[in-house]
């Protein structure tokens, strides 16, 4: 008589325990990284309406002082007050235009800042260098 088998043997089970522990090991940390890229882009996105507010400030001449943005701070020349949200702890204006937006310590953001500072020159549009601890996280940058 033949035997037919029926079922899967335990090393072919094995095999396929082996790849799907395999994937969760390179899937989760990447997934986790991607998470706190999610959240952080609520802290970038923040400082959308401050940029707008300098660099019309500079554009309007209102704010410039020797070639130089000067006299700023939030709620002064149309730049609007902080702002805070489930991410975002806070987003204040410095004198020469310096925006620094800082996450809370929640859902594995430990207070990251994101600095953008501007670079004027008369008759040009405003640069922006990004900066900040956002960039210098041991588990990789998420800004």
């Amino acid at each position: 008589m033949k035997t037919i088998q029926k079922g899967f043997t335990l090393i072919e089970l094995m095999i396929v325990v082996a790849i799907i522990g395999i994937l969760a090991a390179v899937a989760i940390p990447s997934y986790q990284n991607y998470t706190l890229k999610a959240k952080f882009t609520e802290v970038t996105a923040a400082v959308s309406p401050f940029k707008l507010a300098v660099e019309l400030c500079a554009w309007s001449g209102d704010c410039i002082t020797s070639g130089a943005i000067t006299g700023l701070s939030n709620g002064t020349q149309g730049i609007p007050d902080s702002q805070s949200s489930q991410y975002l702890a806070s987003v204040s204006v410095g004198g020469d235009g310096t925006i620094t937006a800082t996450a809370t310590s929640a859902g594995g953001l430990n207070g990251e800042t994101f600095i953008l500072t501007p670079g004027y020159t008369s008759g040009q549009p405003v640069t922006w260098a990004p900066s900040g601890t956002c960039k210098t996280r041991t588990a990789g940058a998420i800004c």
